[in-house]
């Protein structure tokens, strides 16, 4: 999943960073509401962790612009704005949900799980599918009932597949999935990883879509 980090605190945001690539998300970090609403304009997001006081343009601000232009990312305003008129300020602007700095990580994490199965319309905390189970939380994944061993970007391409099944996505989009903008972007990448993944899962797991991209289908092949 493709996240962009919010964050004008270098300190702050080089923690954040590390924790999230730790968890396999593809991110991108800016410093200030520009840049923020620049990276927003020109790349898709699976989710946002927006601070509010940021330099040159406020959250909120970067937060309205955002919903003005009908995208639907996830938002979560991370900030150290606990006023309860702040927390529906942002909330009021289109953030889905509010966590007050200094937060836990692994409630920051939660809550960015939380947001990516609503975006994926999936109520359960485990996608599942055809006998194959990904664990967000714990990062694990099984076939029928038996552990698989996934690399990280194996993971990155299964994942958004399988929580939407019947959705094509195109290589250009799984890779957006698996690479920030300082990751070099191998021209093959994403072919090696489907092929990894069919020979763990079954050659029938994940489909080409000729000229369009990858699926997996809603029903058993």
């Amino acid at each position: 999943m493709r996240l962009l980090l919010v964050e004008d605190d270098v300190m702050i945001g080089e923690a954040v960073l590390d924790v999230l690539r730790a968890e396999h998300y593809a991110v991108d970090w800016v410093r200030d509401g520009d840049m923020a609403d620049t990276a927003l304009r020109s790349q898709a997001y699976d989710l946002v962790l927006l601070d509010l006081g940021l330099p040159r343009r406020d959250g909120l601000a970067v937060l309205r612009a955002l919903r003005a232009r009908g995208d639907r990312a996830a938002v979560l305003v991370a900030t150290a704005r606990d006023a309860v008129r702040d927390r529906v300020a942002g909330l009021d602007a289109g953030a889905d949900d509010y966590v007050v700095k200094p937060y836990d990580t692994d409630e920051l994490l939660a809550r960015i799980r939380a947001l990516l199965r609503r975006g994926a319309g999936q109520a359960q905390p485990v996608f599942s599918h055809r006998g194959v189970a990904l664990d967000p939380a714990t990062r694990e994944a099984t076939k029928d009932g038996q552990p698989v061993a996934l690399s990280a970007r194996e993971w990155a391409v299964l994942e958004p597949l399988i929580a939407r099944p019947g959705a094509v996505l195109s290589r250009a989009q799984l890779e957006e999935k698996l690479y920030g903008w300082k990751d070099e972007i191998s021209s093959n990448a994403v072919e090696v990883y489907i092929h990894g993944l069919r020979k763990k899962l079954g050659a029938d797991f994940i489909q080409t879509v000729r000229g369009l991209g990858y699926v997996i289908p809603k029903d058993a092949a």
